[in-house]
């Protein structure tokens, strides 16, 4: 039982330090798989979205931006704007 905890805490750890460390994502070029594997909080329905919104309107010109995209608040966001290019 014990060995089952720590085993349980080692892998909650390991998946939040992962999460954590999102690479750098240029959401006018990133694909909806990628978008989802690399914001934390996003997944494939909202990255969907985000594919969707810039194939209607356009690319995105600042990051801020993505916050136009239905299910992306101010949270979200905050969450992820170190990891959100819109160029390279």
């Amino acid at each position: 039982m014990k060995t089952q905890t720590i085993l349980g805490s080692l892998a909650a750890g390991l998946f939040i330090a992962f999460q954590s460390f999102a690479a750098p994502v240029n959401i006018n070029e990133a694909d909806a798989v990628t978008l989802a594997e690399s914001l934390n909080g996003v997944g494939p329905v909202i990255s969907e979205q985000i594919v969707s919104h810039r194939e209607q309107n356009g690319s995105f010109s600042s990051p801020e931006e993505l916050m136009n995209v239905n299910g992306i608040g101010q949270v979200t966001f905050e969450n992820n704007k170190d990891d959100i290019l819109v160029e390279d």
